[in-house]
């Protein structure tokens, strides 16, 4: 093997460690851009080989593992030109799925005052989820009296029936236009721990996640100045 041979084989496999560690998000939208995947089958993507006219991914496992092969167009001359290809790429993709320049990877916790939110509106979720408890006669009359109780009792559908039509309307609205658009894939716990949140918390947890894009974008921002 010549010097040039071992040269580009390290250099191979260097660009492979860093696309596969750190730009996961990257190779999932080449594969559902280039080769039409859907998220959920993209997710395991993963950076198999690359050479001066093509990358090669692999997602799946076992008997389901396929193997996708996108071309480069034109060839690379070297490949001191794979970041910039990848990168064009990757913009690319973006444009077309209509993704943001802002992959979140991070889930923040309720926290705080966020911590007091979460805890309030899961005790009303859970203490109208059931009717009998107002009845007459029940737990709460007997703590709280006969005029909250019949009061709940005559309100507990409307409460329950309101929370989970405003809350499952925030959940999606997080999930189609906010986490996808951000490449949170849904085949992620990541994109599970946002929508699970979102449902129990409503604005909290929105409130959280646009603070979260914000500080990214000003980061940006800043490292591009």
């Amino acid at each position: 093997m010549s010097d040039t041979e071992e040269q580009d084989n390290a250099t191979k496999s260097r660009i492979i460690t860093h696309l596969n560690r750190d730009h996961h998000d990257s190779l999932v939208r080449y594969l559902q851009h280039y080769t039409n995947l859907s998220p959920l089958r993209a997710n395991s993507a993963y950076l198999t080989t690359l050479d001066l006219s093509s990358l090669t991914l692999t997602c799946g496992s076992g008997s389901t593992t396929q193997t996708h092969r996108i071309p480069l167009t034109p060839p690379m001359a070297s490949y001191g030109e794979t970041r910039e290809r990848v990168v064009a790429m990757d913009r690319e993709a973006r444009l077309a799925l209509n993704r943001s320049e802002i992959t979140v990877k991070e889930f923040l916790p309720p926290t705080g005052v966020y911590a007091v939110l979460f805890a309030t509106i899961t005790l009303v979720f859970l203490a109208y989820s059931q009717r009998w408890w107002f009845a007459s006669g029940q737990v709460v009359e007997r703590v709280l009296g006969p005029g909250f109780a019949r009061f709940s009792f005559v309100m507990q559908p409307w409460v329950l029936g309101v929370m989970l039509f405003m809350h499952t309307t925030e959940m999606l609205y997080l999930m189609r236009y906010k986490l996808i658009r951000h490449s949170v894939n849904p085949g992620s716990r990541l994109f599970w721990l946002w929508t699970g949140t979102t449902f129990v918390e409503g604005a909290g947890a929105f409130w959280r996640f646009n603070g979260l894009v914000r500080e990214k974008e000003e980061a940006r921002a800043k490292k591009g100045h």
